[in-house]
């Protein structure tokens, strides 16, 4: 694997933080916020990404993605409001690095296939759940930014934090 487990868990841990750090972001008037019908709200859209690292972590553990287990996890995730999804995800960085732990650099090596053809768990780990993170995170910062959080930036969007004053 290109990525150590070390390396990987450190992605995933700062995908959640910089995540964290946007729903802070998020008040009344964007939580709602979609930008046509057929598009997730914001809301939404931080419900599915606490869904898909967990369930899709079993997935690629098991090589098998388990459709009432999504199911399951989106019921709970959908049941929750802003600080209830927070309180979720400050949990994932502890499970990401107990599942990791529990697989073996040749386990990450293993071959499966979830969604199109077969690729390593630890492919699987870059492609799914490390750049679902990346892609829907930057479309809930879009979203706050056509909610006129102008004052949103690089820093919030890549470093989960607020950009530094200007001197």
């Amino acid at each position: 694997m290109v990525l150590t487990k070390d390396e990987l868990l450190g992605a995933l841990t700062h995908e959640v933080q910089v995540l964290r750090h946007l729903l802070t972001k998020i008040d009344a008037d964007a939580v709602h916020y979609r930008p046509t019908p057929k598009q997730r709200s914001s809301i939404e859209v931080v419900r599915y990404l606490v869904v898909q690292g967990p369930v899709l972590t079993t997935a690629i553990k098991t090589g098998t993605f388990d459709r009432a287990a999504w199911g399951a996890a989106q019921a709970a995730a959908d049941q929750a409001d802003l600080a209830g999804l927070d309180a979720m995800l400050a949990t994932q960085p502890a499970m990401y690095a107990e599942q990791l732990a529990a697989m073996s650099d040749e386990d990450m090596r293993g071959t499966i296939q979830l969604f199109g053809g077969p690729m390593s768990r630890g492919l699987h780990f870059v492609t799914l759940v490390l750049a679902n993170y990346a892609a829907y995170r930057t479309q809930l910062f879009c979203y706050l930014k056509l909610c006129g959080r102008e004052e949103l930036g690089t820093a919030n969007l890549w470093q989960g934090r607020d950009p530094k004053p200007a001197a």
